[in-house]
């Protein structure tokens, strides 16, 4: 059976789940609201509310990711740590757009194979903390959660958790989705003119020689197979692109959550592609037994506290029947900790004839704090992450399918390093990020760049 035929027909419908069966199980990172009635009435207006993404795509995006498991598609995964309101704007959505088309037509022609275009956005609005509260001068607060539950302003009415914030989420949600499909329907991502995509850098990057030679090598191929065929060559004017979030906030989830016609089973029309984050990973936790009834694909995110028993229970529960395209597992354990702490996951999965996409982050486990008080990353650090990763998986005989990145099309200073090697000083100068640094459309585009040269240099043949 194909992965088509077994998306489309039951597999395994969960039993005694309901959209709102996590209500009994431990819920980790759901803010308190003070008033229950009022979070009741919010959820009840967002159940009528149009879904922001359709059951068709979320199949599509499904099949796509199972042929990245077979390692016929590459997956890139990227956009901001969070979201915010304020930043709901065309500019900053079409920058976003544009640095993850230069990234996947760098992927493209370096890996010769499809890229599966899927944006951290259009709902990237709640932020998991380490800590539900904060003190500042002998002053104690809720933690900042992301625009869809508070603000970030030290004041107790900007703190206190907001119910009316899921509807604006879900408005700016919505936004953004219509003005992404707006820009790719009407051929911003025609590959007859990637010269759309600029970002005003290239003419004075140290990158930009290389990313126009291949801009080059594109439209040449281009020009030659329409030569060839007397036609213009169908679908470079368009792309498919998806979006996926962090499911944290599961009230939310919950309203989004629906039975479509002619489908089985529930989807989560809320995004194309969910994910757990690691604090919320618990196996008896509620948005693990949120996930395991939902059809989207969904990611779950592994740390290096991640043992080789854990991961096998939150893979058969997240996906007991092994269906394609289903379950991705995406790690990240920091540069010190990855040749250690992942080959064991690796090998017991592979044991288990576990089907899964593997997916490298290598943001979240290299973040650390400066001396001048700036939560940073270091360009260096990611890079090797990233390569180890590869190299490990290629020792286990397993497949790295696909990066996860937090980034922006701005032009931001929040990561050390890079092509322009930016130094501490420099994280004064432009410092945005309300929660997590991001790599800039610069160091973005060099960790593509990255992946090609790593992925070449493990196809080489030895000796080579």
């Amino acid at each position: 059976m194909t992965p088509t035929d077994r998306s489309l027909h039951p597999v395994h419908l969960p039993e005694g789940w309901s959209p709102s069966s996590w209500r009994a199980r431990p819920a980790a990172q759901i803010p308190e609201y003070p008033d229950p009635a009022e979070l009741a009435a919010v959820q009840a207006e967002l159940r009528a509310l149009p879904p922001l993404v359709t059951s068709w795509e979320i199949l599509a995006l499904r099949q796509q990711l199972a042929e990245a498991q077979d390692g016929r598609r590459f997956l890139l995964q990227g956009g901001d740590c969070a979201e915010s309101f304020a930043e709901c704007n065309s500019e900053v959505i079409s920058n976003r757009l544009k640095v993850l088309l230069q990234m996947s037509l760098v992927l493209v022609h370096g890996l010769r194979k499809p890229v599966v275009r899927v944006g951290r956005f259009a709902g990237q609005y709640a932020k998991p903390r380490s800590a539900d509260a904060e003190t500042i001068g002998g002053v104690t607060l809720p933690s900042y959660r992301g625009d869809m539950v508070n603000a970030p302003e030290f004041d107790p009415a900007a703190r206190t958790p907001d119910p009316r914030r899921m509807v604006k989420a879900h408005a700016r949600s919505a936004m953004t989705m219509n003005f992404v499909r707006a820009l790719i329907d009407g051929g911003f991502a025609d590959l007859h003119h990637p010269e759309y995509w600029d970002l005003g850098w290239v003419r004075h990057s140290p990158l930009a020689e290389e990313y126009q030679r291949m801009v080059a090598a594109i439209g040449d191929a281009v020009r030659f197979m329409e030569t060839l065929s007397g036609s213009e060559v169908h679908n470079l004017n368009r792309v498919d692109f998806y979006t996926s979030h962090e499911a944290l906030l599961l009230p939310y989830e919950e309203a989004l959550t629906r039975q479509v016609p002619r489908q089985w089973g529930w989807f989560n029309l809320s995004t194309h592609f969910p994910w757990i984050g690691m604090r919320t990973a618990a196996l008896d936790g509620a948005h693990v037994e949120y996930f395991r009834g939902i059809r989207n694909p969904v990611g779950i995110k592994i740390g290096p506290s991640v043992t080789p028993d854990q991961l096998l229970r939150l893979v058969e529960a997240l996906n007991p029947d092994d269906e394609p395209g289903r379950l991705t597992l995406i790690h990240r354990m920091g540069a010190a900790n990855v040749a250690a702490k992942l080959p064991p996951l690796l090998q017991a999965v592979k044991r288990e004839g576990r089907r899964v996409l593997w997916v490298c982050d290598p943001m979240h486990g290299n973040t650390e704090a400066t001396a001048n008080g700036y939560k940073t990353r270091r360009f260096d650090n990611i890079r090797s992450e990233l390569e180890q990763a590869f190299d490990l998986h290629a020792a286990a005989g397993t497949r790295l399918g696909g990066v996860h990145l937090e980034l922006t099309g701005e032009d931001v200073t929040e990561c050390l390093g890079g092509a322009r090697e930016l130094t501490e000083r420099d994280l004064e100068r432009a410092y945005r990020s309300s929660v997590d640094p991001r790599l800039n459309y610069e160091q973005a585009l060099e960790i593509a760049m990255l992946i090609v040269r790593k992925q070449g240099q493990l196809a080489a043949p030895a000796g080579a």
